[in-house]
């Protein structure tokens, strides 16, 4: 993905590039994805390949070298493993407010997240979305989801597990909840003592999650 500003970072006849591109989109050298981004087409024995997800969003990700934003929900799900559907929509993490926006096909929506973006704790931040998604998740089970997600808690480098148990603290109760749980059953109690203690002991958390996958519900309060 590129803008005439990628291929020449000064120009002083601006129309004449954007022209010059418009003429290769024409051609069926290059496609336009949306006023002033361009990418050259990649192809598969099936056909035309669309953009990777990355490079339509990369500008909304990184800005100077710093990270300003993550891809999540429906735009991770396929990655790790949660669902078998490609979705149009583009999910992206970040500090703050922000209104959605429409880059050709893709619509990008922005998701708030209270813990400070950095390079370290993006894969955390996106696995603890996906709980807190969980219901969302298209082509699948709360169970099978669930399931899944105790996987690559299980998976979580035991050097980055205390990062993970911190990041849960600025999330809802409901996500922490089941945050609490799923740590329980891949580490041990004494990892998710924390994030219990957080909880009001009389709430209830609706999540319809069967006992046969998360056995230790009802200390969390979980349904």
């Amino acid at each position: 993905m590129f803008t005439y500003t990628d291929l020449i970072p000064t120009v002083e006849n601006t129309a004449a590039v954007i022209k010059s591109l418009n003429r290769m989109v024409k051609s069926g050298k290059i496609r336009k994805l949306s006023k002033g981004r361009y990418y050259k087409p990649k192809y598969s024995e099936f056909g035309e390949l669309k953009p990777e997800t990355y490079q339509v969003v990369k500008d909304l990700l990184e800005k100077d070298g710093k990270i300003i934003g993550y891809l999540t929900g429906y735009s991770i799900y396929n990655y790790l493993g949660l669902s078998t559907q490609m979705a149009n929509t583009i999910q992206i993490g970040v500090n703050g407010e922000k209104k959605s926006i429409t880059r050709g096909m893709y619509k990008i929506k922005f998701i708030k997240q209270a813990n400070l973006i950095t390079k370290n704790n993006i894969q955390l931040l996106q696995i603890l979305d996906c709980i807190r998604y969980i219901k969302d998740i298209p082509d699948t089970t709360i169970d099978k989801a669930c399931k899944q997600i105790i996987l690559l808690v299980k998976n979580i480098s035991p050097n980055k597990i205390n990062l993970f148990k911190k990041l849960i603290l600025k999330y809802t109760s409901s996500t922490r909840a089941l945050t609490g749980a799923i740590i329980e059953i891949a580490y041990n109690s004494d990892e998710s003592q924390l994030i219990f203690e957080s909880l009001n002991s009389a709430s209830k958390y609706i999540f319809h999650i069967s006992e046969k996958v998360l056995p230790n519900k009802q200390k969390w309060n979980i349904q």
